[in-house]
């Protein structure tokens, strides 16, 4: 049996290693939009350490891992295929014109470490389900119908937008189809709801409250951080007015009916 400190230490390692593997790869590539990779991988590593590390139900454990390896390997090959064939994104560019030109190799490192740590704490959920030999609950069964309606709904979205970016008749408009007729971030909401699914499987488990602190912190990260605030920016300056009229007739993050026009 593995304590709980030596399961964080091993996957500390492991994620901490991957992180600093990434950064070396930027430093050749000069893309700093790799570490999303790692972002989404980094959770595949975690959770494969506690099926392996932890003493909790055994199919339990598996099935957990096998979740968690479903959506993080779906979105880090979509990621992947941004990285291969697209130029770094804008995020990591507006980042890098903050900071100048000052160290920007460090700064970055200390960025993909930085995000190698929030992987270990957003992962927390996953910790507590490996551990737990409590009967099933309710509550898992209902975690696993939400996990399964965010994952399904962010793959929908980001093949909806990368079905748009396709045509070259739409480059320089706004995609304004499917579920991104109803939301300006359908990406970013369904990833939170995959989020609400884990604490749900999580709440029945000993200490499963604390699991509330994974869908907090991303629906931070994504509503005030990294995500839409960055994102809105972006488009705001490659598409103007355009996306201009799109917020105000489209709800940011949650889905919802197209908002009438004032005036």
């Amino acid at each position: 049996m593995s304590t709980v400190f030596q399961m964080l230490g091993a996957s500390f390692i492991l994620v901490i290693g991957m992180m600093l593997i990434l950064w070396c790869i930027y430093l050749f590539r000069r893309n700093a939009g790799i570490v999303d990779i790692g972002w989404a991988l980094g959770y595949v590593m975690v959770v494969w350490a506690y099926f392996s590390l932890a003493d909790g139900d055994i199919w339990r454990r598996l099935l957990i891992a096998v979740l968690v390896s479903i959506w993080g390997l779906r979105l880090a090959y979509h990621l992947l295929q941004r990285f291969l064939i697209s130029p770094e994104d804008p995020r990591y560019q507006a980042i890098r014109e903050g900071w100048g030109k000052d160290r920007n190799d460090f700064k970055f490192l200390m960025m993909y470490l930085f995000q190698g740590v929030l992987v270990l704490i957003i992962s927390i959920p996953f910790l507590i389900i490996s551990l737990s030999n409590n009967n099933w609950s309710y509550f898992e069964f209902a975690g696993f119908c939400i996990w399964g309606i965010g994952v399904a709904g962010e793959a929908f979205a980001d093949y909806q937008l990368a079905n748009f970016k396709e045509k070259s008749s739409n480059e320089g408009k706004v995609c304004q189809v499917g579920l991104w007729k109803v939301s300006r971030h359908p990406n970013y909401f369904f990833e939170w709801i995959v989020w609400i699914g884990y604490f749900f499987i999580a709440l029945p488990a000993p200490g499963g409250w604390i699991a509330i602190v994974s869908p907090l912190i991303m629906l931070y990260l994504l509503t005030q951080y990294s995500g839409i605030p960055i994102a809105e920016d972006e488009a705001l300056r490659s598409k103007g007015d355009a996306y201009r009229e799109y917020q105000k007739t489209t709800s940011s993050f949650i889905p919802w009916f197209p908002f009438r026009k004032k005036g």
